[in-house]
């Protein structure tokens, strides 16, 4: 199989999967109405959202710190390592 075939194979496959695509129904989420389980769920997704981001937060803070003691001691051991010298 030469290059040219093997683009023209390859251009009918996207072809004929974007025609499939389009011809899908379409489903809108927000045409339809919310329910109360809907709302529910958005409120707890939110909340888990927020806890989440607390918690990654807390981690880049104590990540930032140990960064920061080592980035000391070093200084130190470099201090250290002229007054030595």
């Amino acid at each position: 199989m030469n290059m040219s075939s093997l683009f023209a194979v390859l251009i009918a496959g996207c072809l004929s999967t974007a025609a499939s695509a389009q011809t899908a129904p379409t489903h809108d989420p927000v045409s339809e109405p919310v329910t109360h389980a809907d709302s529910k769920a958005a409120k707890e997704q939110a909340k888990a959202n927020k806890k989440a981001s607390v918690a990654q937060a807390k981690a880049d803070k104590q990540k930032a710190d140990a960064q920061s003691d080592a980035d000391q001691a070093a200084a130190d051991a470099k201090v250290k390592d002229a007054k030595s010298q």
